[in-house]
């Protein structure tokens, strides 16, 4: 987001406590893609901007790190990414429950009272999730619906059905952004974001960064790794793309260089002040047995071998469900959606392939073993290959291993900070 910002002209900078590497680590994974270190990051930002980020290390809990961040900034814009994004991390345990909640809720609190005091104009968008909606069995509008009941009519916010600890708190999130606006002023973006699948965040292969250090990273474990970037690197390594159940659940997803669009978007077009609007943010809809398809047949065109299966799941959600969301907001603002996912897909793969070994040597990872009831049982599958299934689907790639700064305990900029950006 930082890189995408300064390109087109924005001057940026960012806070960010490094917890990503953790979450990572403790689930047993790393990024797909290496992560450089630290300083190899911000001199090939430098290089390639000419401008070197303002980045801050430090904790969003922590009001007084906030606050000395806005002292300095004084933003026009703060794109809120600093929040923990895994539901299957939020349902390992209760200290896992609790932590999520309490570092989601507590950093977004911080970002509100800090905007109040030091920087009211600002704009705040805050990264939701459409997870926050549910699957209700009504189409689901952009944050708000009119309703009348015995006689009367209201707008209000549409009823939210997260299904976990970490969808709730980002419910909750979402109440107090609305509140703070009401009672302090303040103008904020919601944006419920679909699942983001993809390695090019510029949307093409010459307007990608050259440079490693660049390029941003790629989680395929249980908890952070999201279904599309999952199957890809199922793929690379000729592991089954493993589908939860049925796999029919249906959920709206977008590459990463529209997440970038769509949140630029809503940077350059901010509401008056007061006003709480609710974008909802995805391509299109698909359900996980659509994606696994196309995922296969991509990666079989590349002469891989892919194969689909299907496993328990972990998780109490419906697996056949109405699924309807609008997304009228950002394409009236110029959203211009890619609609080529092969071509994405297809990248995806390209990147990944030379990574082959480091994926394979923590395959691991990607059988999900944390259930919804708070017990650990990795899950079984459940029927025998399907699909695309020729040989052993061993895959191909570099025997190579490239050095690996992905470790905890170290700032990652420009993935998941608070950015506050000016023009």
């Amino acid at each position: 987001m930082a890189q995408y910002l300064t390109a087109r002209g924005h001057e940026v900078s960012g806070i960010d406590a490094g917890f990503r590497r953790e979450w990572v680590a403790e689930m047993g994974g790393r990024s797909a893609l290496p992560v450089a270190s630290v300083e190899a990051r911000l001199d090939a930002f430098e290089s390639a901007y000419n401008r070197r980020p303002h980045l801050v290390q430090g904790d969003l809990t922590d009001k007084d790190v906030v606050y000395r961040l806005f002292e300095d900034v004084r933003p026009e814009a703060i794109v809120h990414l600093g929040e923990c994004p895994s539901a299957p991390y939020s349902m390992m345990d209760a200290d896992h429950a609790i932590w999520v909640q309490r570092n989601n809720i507590e950093g977004t609190m911080n970002v509100l009272y800090a905007m109040r005091d030091l920087a009211p104009e600002a704009h705040l968008v805050k990264l939701g999730t459409m997870g926050e909606y549910g699957t209700p069995n009504l189409d689901i509008p952009e944050g708000f619906f009119e309703i009348e009941y015995r006689g009367r009519r209201d707008r209000l916010p549409f009823p939210r059905q997260a299904g976990s600890w970490y969808h709730w708190s980002k419910v909750h999130d979402s109440n107090n952004v609305m509140f703070a606006c009401r009672i302090f002023g303040l103008r904020a973006t919601d944006v419920m974001q679909g699942v983001v699948y993809g390695t090019r965040f510029f949307g093409s292969a010459a307007d990608h960064p050259a440079d490693p250090a660049l390029h941003t990273r790629l989680d395929f474990d249980q908890a952070f790794g999201t279904a599309l970037n999952r199957f890809c690197c199922q793929s690379v390594i000729g592991e089954p793309l493993t589908l939860f159940g049925l796999g029919n659940q249906r959920r709206g997803f977008l590459p990463i260089c529209d997440s970038m669009q769509c949140l630029r978007l809503a940077v350059d077009n901010p509401p008056e002040a007061g006003d709480y609007r609710v974008f909802n943010q995805f391509e299109e809809t698909y359900t996980i047995s659509e994606l696994a398809a196309k995922v296969a047949a991509v990666a079989s065109g590349m002469g891989l071998d892919p194969r689909i299966r299907r496993i328990e799941n972990p998780r109490k959600e419906m697996e056949e469900h109405h699924y309807n969301p609008d997304h009228d907001h950002l394409p009236a603002l110029g959203y211009q959606p890619t609609r080529d996912m092969d071509s994405e897909l297809r990248a995806m793969l390209e990147d990944l392939l030379p990574h082959h070994d480091r994926i394979a040597a923590k395959r691991d990872v990607l059988l999900p073993d944390i259930r919804w009831d708070g017990s650990r049982r990795r899950s079984a599958f459940l029927d025998k290959s399907t699909g695309l299934d020729a040989g052993n689907g061993a895959g191909s790639g570099s025997a190579t291993e490239t050095p690996d700064h992905d470790q905890p305990g170290k700032v990652e900029p420009m993935i998941d900070p608070v950015l506050a950006g000016t023009r």
